[in-house]
């Protein structure tokens, strides 16, 4: 602990930088491992370990690391110590010396005693999923609320993760000269954090009033809301700027936007309703996230119709599509209207290998989806390819039409694409 002159208390440094910056990529780039656990016996037929660990690459691609390698380990369950087995871990020391990696990422939440066993072990910085995507938060945050957003779940995350940072100058009952100020410290950081967690809580609560009273307003004025919701990089923003004309952020990574976007969209015939981009959903989301964003995803509630967004060209569609599905259950959205948007369309080649050039191309899957899931439909966000259908749907699942009320408001939907 550090004491300033006058004898104010000032937070460690380790727990300042893991605060403010969620302890990733400290450095331009940074040479990354990866490991996941493959448990034997339990069966998943939705997500493999080797793809769960491909995501994990992804991340830490996005979070600007360098992956130099990666492995799963086969056990009959996680160590309690270490994550994976005591053999593992010599293992990976030896591979610190040969591929000079600088930072190891798990595949699943670490407990606070797991990473700072690994620490101590390995003697690198370990992290985990969970603070691998707080990092990619904090990176992509741009509004205040979206900031209040993750510096509230990076707290979180940080609050059990404080003890052992002192172990070297914890007390010693009954030792003369060892009573030094390591549970001062570590209280003192504990306190601070709490402080700011309450803090940090009470800005969001005052964001959440402002989120309903729009909501509010939008209602009086009779005005529908669709939300389009998905796993990352499915295409999202893609879609709500071919939709709206929207000028959104649009990238080929994972979580490129998470400050929800809403804008107004015109019907053919005549309606119009606003459609809420909103933050994309992923595989072992961290309940910190989940929490924090809760005046964000709140947006879901209150929306008439989901529009399900799927990377249809994904090798893992089946199981991203259930993911999200699962966790719009979580948040008690299970019975809301849906309509799945199977994107990227235009990355489907034919039977010769060549990438099509139309819909009209794929006649027979669009035949077989009105059969199978009617409430599916082929787009192609970047080519604006089954927007009209799209928005025929939509206007459908509203409730709009000539005559409505809605289609007094007279909005034109500009040029898709």
């Amino acid at each position: 602990m550090r004491y300033t002159c006058r004898g104010k208390r000032i937070l460690s440094r380790r727990a300042r930088s893991i605060a403010t910056t969620g302890h990733v990529t400290a450095e331009p780039i940074e040479r990354a491992y990866l490991v996941a656990v493959e448990i034997k016996g339990r069966g998943n037929s939705r997500w493999t370990s080797q793809s769960s660990l491909e995501e994990l690459a992804q991340l830490a691609l996005t979070a600007g690391a360098n992956v130099v390698g990666r492995c799963v380990q086969r056990l009959e369950r996680r160590t309690p110590a270490y994550y994976v087995g005591r053999g593992k871990v010599q293992e990976l020391v030896s591979l610190r010396h040969r591929l000079g990696y600088s930072t190891i990422i798990f595949d699943d939440e670490l407990s606070p005693s797991q990473q700072r066993n690994l620490e101590d072990a390995l003697q690198v910085k370990v992290l985990d999923r969970t603070a691998l995507i707080l990092d990619i938060f904090a990176q992509h945050a741009r509004t205040r609320e979206g900031a209040l957003q993750v510096e509230l779940a990076q707290h979180e995350y940080l609050l059990p993760r404080l003890a052992g940072q002192w172990t070297h100058l914890e007390r010693l009952e009954g030792a003369i000269g060892t009573r030094g100020p390591g549970e001062t410290q570590l209280e003192t950081d504990r306190r601070l954090i709490r402080r700011k967690i309450q803090r940090l809580k009470r800005q969001l609560e005052e964001v959440r009033r402002q989120r309903a009273l729009y909501r509010r307003r939008r209602t009086r004025q009779g005005m529908p809301v669709a939300s389009l919701v998905g796993y990352t990089n499915a295409g999202k923003s893609t879609l709500m700027r071919a939709l709206s004309g929207a000028d959104v952020l649009v990238g080929d990574k994972l979580f490129a936007t998470l400050d929800p976007v809403t804008r107004r969209v015109a019907l053919p015939q005549g309606g119009a309703f606003l459609l809420t981009d909103t933050v994309g959903f992923i595989q072992k989301l961290p309940t910190q996230l989940v929490a924090a964003f809760r005046a964000t995803l709140e947006e879901l509630s209150e929306a008439s119709l989901l529009l399900h967004v799927v990377d249809i060209t994904h090798p893992d569609a089946a199981e991203q599509a259930q993911t999200v599905e699962d966790t719009l259950a979580d948040l008690g959205l299970a019975d809301k209207p849906c309509i799945t948007v199977l994107n990227k369309a235009d990355l489907i080649c034919g039977p010769d290998g060549v990438p099509i050039e139309g819909l009209e191309s794929l006649a027979e899957v669009r035949a077989s989806l009105r059969y199978s899931r009617p409430d599916a439909l082929l787009v192609s966000a970047v080519n604006g390819w089954g927007l009209t259908d799209l928005l025929g749907r939509i206007e459908a699942g509203l409730g709009l039409g000539e005559g409505s009320e809605a289609a007094s408001w007279g909005y034109r939907v500009p040029a898709a694409g």
